[in-house]
């Protein structure tokens, strides 16, 4: 185990005492406007990066939701650059509200209940099974013709 680690050790050494001389003395000098510009071009590249992912995560909704609690959000819509509506489940209740900055008003407290499985309509689900029922059938008149 010591020699592993003397060797480790002294790795670097060995591999600096290979280089030539005109390697060793080549030196950046800090406060070229080519050095400077590549900097500032990288950190303005890292911030905007940044930047650009914290507005696609906001856009697309992608903070996780938990739906443990008392109060389930059952859908949302924006309607301005700040404003939404969004349906709330309380128990067995459901209640639509306005969202604003700084407020929040109950609009209107649903007498029937929506019904919030998914729509099967438009759906991909539903899209799949109309798939395979086709193949299903295409199957069986297939092997019946056999």
């Amino acid at each position: 185990m010591k020699t592993l680690f003397i060797t480790l050790f002294l790795l670097p050494v060995s591999l600096m005492a290979q280089q030539s001389k005109s390697e060793m003395t080549t030196a950046i000098e800090p406060l070229s406007s080519t050095y400077l510009l590549k900097l500032t071009g990288g950190l303005i590249l890292v911030v905007a990066v940044i930047f650009l992912v914290a507005w696609f995560v906001k856009k697309m909704n992608l903070t996780p939701q938990h739906h443990s609690g008392l109060i389930k959000v059952i859908a949302g819509l924006n309607v301005g650059s700040r404003e939404r509506i969004m349906l709330l489940e309380i128990g067995e209740e459901q209640i639509l509200v306005g969202l604003c900055p700084g407020r929040i008003e109950k609009l209107h407290t649903l007498a029937t209940p929506l019904n919030t499985d998914p729509v099967e309509s438009n759906s991909s689900s539903s899209i799949q099974s109309k798939f395979s029922q086709l193949l299903s059938n295409a199957g069986k008149n297939g092997s019946n013709k056999k």
